[in-house]
């Protein structure tokens, strides 16, 4: 899988801003066809930094409510990645 359609975009949260801050692990909505791996190699080659261990989890959709119309937004796949000793994500950093 290319590394640029791996990852969909980094999650900007309260809970994910703490844990980037705290441990040094950083967040981001993903594939869902994805592995692990396929992730670790992207976030290495986009962001040249050395990737110690990644987590994934799949998101239940939101049921969604328009008058008396229900929907359910899609599952999503989240990958919270553990960088190296001292490395950043300058992407994260700027803000």
């Amino acid at each position: 899988m290319h590394p640029y359609s791996v990852i969909i975009r980094p999650v900007l949260s309260e809970k994910s801003t703490l844990t980037r801050e705290h441990e040094g692990k950083y967040t981001f909505l993903v594939r869902r066809e994805a592995s692990k791996e396929d992730v670790k190699k992207a976030v290495e080659k986009l962001f040249d930094v050395q990737v110690v261990g990644v987590n994934t989890m799949i998101t239940r959709g939101k049921v969604r409510r328009r008058g008396m119309h229900a929907s359910l937004s899609p599952k999503q796949k989240k990958a919270i990645v553990k960088l190296g000793e001292g490395q950043k994500l300058s992407i994260f950093e700027d803000q």
